[in-house]
Parts: structure tokens; sequence; C-alpha cells
């Protein structure tokens, strides 16, 4: 399985504060022990919300809006993409993470192909899996 941990923003990640040489080091430590073990397929810090946009669609158009944001529960600082064999495997992985400070994550599994069920039609299927093999040769 696949799971996506998601990084809240703070009013320091939002601010473009960036973390100090410790932090630094024990994230990096905390990814080297998740990429030893298979787990890590990704993980990235975001610039603030001032830096990036919304795109809002209705009546079939996108209508974009650009930061900041107003500091909320749904901003994002950063994530790891991640495969562990169960949800309780995450959280103990996660659980682990070099946070402090009220920092919050979220962790939320990414859907599979399977989960899709009749509506992924043979076609569609093919057409993923074209997709995705396109991508990992990039």
């Amino acid at each position: 399985m696949r799971f996506m941990v998601i990084v809240k923003a703070s009013k320091d990640s939002e601010a473009g504060v960036m973390p100090g040489t410790e932090l630094l080091t024990a994230m990096g430590k905390f990814n080297e022990e998740l990429v030893n073990a298979g787990m890590m397929e990704a993980g990235e810090g975001l610039h603030p919300s001032s830096k990036g946009a919304r795109v809002k669609y209705a009546g079939g158009q996108g209508s974009a809006t650009r930061g900041p944001f107003p500091l909320t529960s749904d901003l994002v600082a950063g994530f790891w993409l991640i495969k562990a064999n169960s949800m309780d495997e995450a959280i103990s992985w996660m659980k682990r993470a070099p946070f402090d400070g009220g920092a919050e994550i979220e962790i939320r599994q990414v859907v599979s192909v399977e989960d899709f069920g009749e509506a992924l039609t043979p076609e569609l299927r093919e057409q993923e899996e074209r997709l995705r093999a396109q991508v990992a040769r990039k």
C-alpha cells in the first residue's frame, strides 16, 4: 500500500522560515531510515502559499487565485510518499519523524487501480499502466 504523509503548514513555514541545520540533519537521518527500509518513494518540502495558487472550477472553467492564503489546517508545508504494509505501519514510522512544537501530519492511503473496480475498463487500465511506465522512464 502507498500512503501520502502530508505535513501541515505552520506560521513559520508560511513565513518562509527554512529549517535549521539541526532539523535538516534529523530529517536527513529519518529519510535515510525510510529509504533503507524500502519505504520512501518521494519526500519534499513546499514553498509557502504566498508563492502558490489555487484553481477553482465551475461551469467547465477554471479560475486561479494566487496566494498567500490564510493559515488554516488545509495548508501543506511538505509531504512524503511512502510504501507500508498497513496504516498501522505507516503511523508507527511517522511517529518517529523529528517534529516538535505542535507540528501536525496527516496520513492518507493512496488509491490503487483495484479501488476503482469495474469503472476502470481494460482500456483505461492499459492507459494508466502505459502512462505510469512513461513517467518511470523519465
